[in-house]
């Protein structure tokens, strides 16, 4: 261990201004609800898991398939398309609004992620910005999407990859940067067998 001195004093932190977009006993009573609800719930009722974040102001679509295990930290900041799937242990960590399209999947153990802090600022200040993933977009397993990240319409984010910035639609996308690798071919039904 060095004796350097920290860049940060975390004494001087403060979120005071962050909005959570409900009070905190509103909070509380939802980690609650999700602690117990959802991971008691069976693989197949996708319906009541869905109920349960609208009754607490996500906006979710028709079909949607949602994992017992998956974790939203203020549904209300939460839209999902029509029949998207959220895998097995993904958290949706929604300091700030996330915008999942219709038939999107969000793959088991991804974390998509809204908040980060200010590495320049001794107080460690909070930052939050939106994250959207267009429609028919597929985030493969264990992926993190950082706050602020757009991804394109169709485009598969492969598994593993760190995303920092904006994927371009109907790419095939990997890697630690994610960078943008092939074209992600639309195949045509009359051509299979």
């Amino acid at each position: 261990m060095t004796n350097d001195q920290p860049f940060v004093d975390l004494r001087k932190y403060d979120q005071s201004w962050f909005d959570r977009g409900r009070p905190s006993w509103y909070v509380l009573l939802w980690w609650f609800v999700q602690a117990i609800a959802f991971p008691l719930t069976p693989q197949p009722l996708n319906i009541l898991r869905s109920a349960l974040l609208r009754l607490f102001g996500a906006r979710i679509g028709k079909g949607v398939l949602i994992r017992p295990t998956a974790r939203f930290t203020y549904p209300w900041k939460v839209t999902i398309g029509n029949y998207s799937w959220i895998g097995d242990n993904v958290v949706i960590y929604s300091l700030d609004q996330i915008h999942i399209g219709e038939h999107c999947v969000v793959s088991q153990k991804s974390y998509l992620c809204t908040g980060t802090h200010d590495l320049q600022d001794p107080a460690f200040g909070l930052k939050t910005a939106s994250i959207t993933i267009e429609n028919g977009a597929w985030v493969a397993a264990d992926c993190f999407v950082g706050p602020g990240v757009q991804i394109g319409a169709n485009a598969v984010i492969g598994a593993r990859s760190s995303v920092f910035t904006n994927m371009p639609s109907g790419q095939v996308c990997c890697g630690s940067p994610c960078r943008p690798k092939t074209p992600r071919l639309k195949l045509d039904p009359s051509t299979t067998p």
